[in-house]
């Protein structure tokens, strides 16, 4: 394929990480690195809502070897996100009309896209009107999502810095709650609506020092309500201070979020329903039940902003991945999503791949079966050792007055 010349523009989408921004840095130094065929990047803010109103950020211009580690080192998403939805093509072209007009004005011929499941629908919207259109671009989907749930690649950026939060969150939760005799049940809800990868991260301590939730429920199995009941009795019959970790989109055999009773029904853009209440109505089920003392603990958005608990393979592979999103494209790649491709366990090793992202927008990873136990309400040792590599090694940030230092665009 010929060379491409022309700008890039590069967005963020969807929830924030903790890592979302090295991908963001791998990105600019890619373009940098290509700045013979890219001699421009430009940021989107706001992602695509920023991309409408022409709200761009020369990237090109304002960074520098600093600036981008203290990037890397910085949570949420730098250059602002949005929930967009686009339109099918066909649906509404003005959209897109509107979208080509801002390419070609801007010479912009490279479109990185960091995001999950919904922003790679993005991507492969746009890359079926871009073609259909005649104009000639690379279009890259960049993962990024803490629910570990897009199919095809072994793991996302952002899921390793996640899982270490919860993991070592749920060391100190577990801590906390041994130090008195009374009978007490801890219920800790954690991020997953379709996915438990969030929650089976919660066991991880059991490899490292045998300390672990009593209970792990993920949406992968259905709940039943007397089965949880008959596992919390057995675990208050062993010890008095069960702690138990659930993901918020646990559900009944009959589709019904446990936690539907405190939930507000309100969507986003793409028809999800915002969650949480699943801890509390849990606690004032086993409240009722058992008449003990107990608390629900809701994690929220400390799971994907935690940047002083990354992973350094999560963050080293983040830049990696936004890199070579760069170099694919440069080399002719298009309408593909980057991936981390496993290709050992011990040593842990992966590398960076692309697959058709047609084949992985609104598509859903679901933790393996061989992930759970029988039960139903746990991890098992190869769920553990698939989750172990992916939360090595800390980061070292620059701190100033006790504060870590983060980049601000």
């Amino acid at each position: 394929m010929s060379m491409l010349k022309g700008n890039a523009v590069v967005g963020q989408s969807g929830g924030p990480t903790a890592a979302i921004n090295a991908t963001l840095s791998g990105v600019i130094r890619g373009a940098l690195a290509h700045s013979d065929v890219i001699p421009t990047i430009y940021g989107m803010r706001n992602g695509v809502d920023g991309l409408l109103r022409e709200d761009l950020i020369n990237l090109s211009e304002i960074f520098n070897e600093k600036k981008l580690t203290d990037l890397e080192n910085t949570p949420a998403a730098a250059l602002g996100s949005c929930r967009r939805k686009l339109p099918k093509p066909g649906e509404n072209d003005a959209v897109y009309e509107k979208l080509l007009e801002i390419f070609k004005k801007n010479d912009i011929r490279y479109f990185f896209y960091i995001g999950g499941n919904d922003s790679m629908d993005t991507v492969a919207k746009l890359s079926a009107y871009t073609a259909e259109n005649d104009y000639e671009m690379r279009i890259i989907g960049v993962p990024k999502t803490i629910d570990n749930d897009l199919v095809v690649t072994d793991h996302t950026p952002g899921f390793g810095s996640a899982a270490k939060y919860i993991a070592v969150t749920i060391q100190e939760i577990i801590r906390d709650c041994a130090v008195y005799t009374t009978p007490a049940v801890t219920v800790v809800e954690i991020m997953g609506r379709d996915a438990g990868w969030l929650t089976a991260a919660s066991a991880i301590g059991r490899a490292v020092n045998g300390i672990s939730p009593d209970l792990v429920y993920l949406p992968e199995r259905a709940f039943d309500m007397d089965k949880f009941f008959c596992d919390v009795k057995a675990c208050l019959d062993r010890h008095p201070n069960v702690v138990i970790a659930v993901s918020e989109g646990v559900r009944f055999a009959d589709g019904r979020y446990v936690g539907e009773g405190t939930q507000s029904g309100v969507a986003d853009a793409f028809g999800h329903k915002y969650l949480s209440g699943t801890g509390k109505a849990l606690e004032l089920a086993v409240k009722e039940k058992f008449g003990c003392k107990v608390r629900s603990v809701e994690l929220n958005i400390c799971q994907r902003a935690a940047a002083h608990l990354q992973s350094k393979t999560d963050i080293d592979e983040s830049v990696r991945v936004g890199k070579g999103a760069v170099d694919a494209a440069v080399s002719g790649i298009t309408r593909e999503m980057m991936t981390i491709d496993r290709v050992s366990d011990a040593p842990y090793r992966a590398e960076i791949g692309h697959s058709d992202v047609s084949k992985i927008a609104n598509l859903i990873k679901k933790v393996n079966d061989e992930f759970i136990n029988a039960e139903g309400n746990n991890i098992t040792d190869a769920g553990i050792n698939y989750l172990l590599p992916l939360i090595a090694g800390e980061t070292a940030p620059e701190w100033k007055d006790g504060l870590p230092v983060y980049c601000i665009l």
